[in-house]
């Protein structure tokens, strides 16, 4: 692929902000993340909100509030969370599609043991209805795989409709619990798809610069951001504008370009933002 498209994961549910005093919380810091991280080439924002306390929420009026303010300052793609409060049930993890159709959301493919903290739970019942929901709204699924048995589950959600082809996918690798994040399973998990999918990828922590440069070379989009991981180097904590702005720099250095927001709904043939 000679454009890619740079995906910045603002948030995510669980990292606190002692951690690293830059992660986003509130509406307002988080519009302002993703209108800087769009000047310097994200063509899409993934978004967590978080409640007062700092925890991951599935509050639908945050999530208008926060994308409402993100529309407002530019065109980038919106991709909303299905998966940031472990305490919401089926509905909480959807109602906001509906509320807000965003142009993409992620589809977590399935259930596994996220280490140590519990389980990650997406049940096929879930996982239908959220099919379901997001056919109905015209939201493009992003399938974020965590391991390979998740594929062949995406496989049998295309062949019975809850998803439509053709599919994208973003690797998930480095959590605990799942895929280590290595090369070889890049590799390995890329040679899975179909041949009509596009697809991403990005490794958590310190994996994060491997898999960046992988993916970038075997011709997928990529993922940064503070929700995967906090440092730009050793001992430097990261903003998300560096890590965009680092993986746009390697994305032309490899003699590609970097994809704008219109090149991100075509390639991913999204229905635009109206």
């Amino acid at each position: 692929m000679d454009k890619v498209i740079i995906t910045a994961a603002l948030t995510g549910a669980v990292t606190p902000k002692d951690i690293n005093p830059h992660i986003p919380m509130t509406p307002e810091e988080i519009a302002n993340d993703a209108y800087e991280c769009w000047k310097v080439g994200a063509a899409v924002v993934h978004l967590h909100m978080r409640d007062e306390k700092g925890l991951g929420t599935m509050n639908t009026e945050l999530f208008q509030e926060t994308v409402a303010l993100v529309k407002e300052k530019c065109d980038v793609v919106i991709n909303l969370t299905t998966s940031g409060d472990n305490r919401a049930s089926d509905e909480e993890r959807m109602a906001h599609i509906a509320a807000i159709r965003p142009e993409m959301a992620s589809f977590d493919a399935g259930s596994f043991n996220w280490m140590p903290a519990g389980v990650f739970m997406n049940t096929p019942q879930f996982l239908e209805k959220l099919g379901k929901v997001m056919i109905e709204n015209q939201v493009k699924p992003e399938l974020e795989i965590f391991d390979s048995g998740m594929i062949h589950t995406t496989e049998y959600y295309l062949k019975k409709g809850v998803l439509l082809a053709p599919p994208h996918y973003q690797f998930v690798l480095g959590v605990l619990g799942a895929a280590m994040a290595t090369v070889e399973n890049l590799v390995y998990l890329r040679n899975l798809l179909p041949k009509n999918a596009t697809w991403s990828a990005f490794g958590i922590g310190k994996a994060h610069l491997p898999i960046l440069y992988a993916a970038i070379a075997l011709g997928g989009n990529v993922r940064v951001g503070l929700e995967d991981n906090v440092y730009y180097s050793k001992d430097l904590l990261a903003t998300n504008v560096d890590l965009v702005a680092r993986a746009g720099r390697l994305v032309k250095e490899a003699g590609k370009e970097v994809a704008t927001p219109a090149d991100a709904r075509q390639i991913l043939g999204l229905r635009g933002s109206k």
